[in-house]
Order: structure tokens, then C-alpha cells, then sequence
């Protein structure tokens, strides 16, 4: 329930063109790995993409112990995959 409700906060907020959302703490939803591609984090630094995704997922942060993210704009994320 915690991985659905932060996926629908973060698709709400941020309306990513990619969201890869993986539980690291075996389905309680303590911990999680994130990728994100957005057009909102075109000209923001690294500080403030997670910024937006923390301020997305404030209610949520208290129940989570572990968020890894990885915030891409979609232009950073064709380099990217590209590159691998």
C-alpha cells in the first residue's frame, strides 16, 4: 500500500515520462529505489530535483526509513541510455 501511494504522489506532482519504483524492504515499504524522469527538473541542480521529490512525498517520508533516488531529466536519461 506505502509503494502505490508514493507512486501516486510521485506521478502527481512530478508526471514523469519514466517512474521506476522498486521496494528494497521486502513489501513493508521501509525502503525504496527510485528512478525518475521528469521535464520539472530541466535547469534544477541535483539539490533541488530531490527537494521537489521530498516535498512530494513529505506525508509519506515519516513511514519510509530508506529513498534512493535518481532524478533524470528526459533529455539526461536518452544520454544516458544511450551510454549503457
Amino acid at each position: 500500500m506505502v509503494r502505490a501511494l508514493v507512486e501516486e504522489k510521485i506521478r502527481s506532482a512530478l508526471s514523469p515520462t519514466i517512474l521506476k519504483l522498486v521496494d528494497k524492504s521486502g513489501g513493508c515499504g521501509a525502503a525504496f529505489d527510485a528512478v525518475i524522469v521528469s521535464s520539472l527538473f530541466e535547469g534544477k541542480s541535483l539539490l533541488d530535483r530531490h527537494r521537489l521529490v521530498n516535498s512530494a512525498l513529505s506525508e509519506e517520508m515519516e513511514k519510509i526509513h530508506a529513498f534512493s533516488m535518481k532524478c533524470h531529466t528526459p533529455k539526461e536519461w536518452e544520454e544516458k541510455s544511450k551510454n549503457d
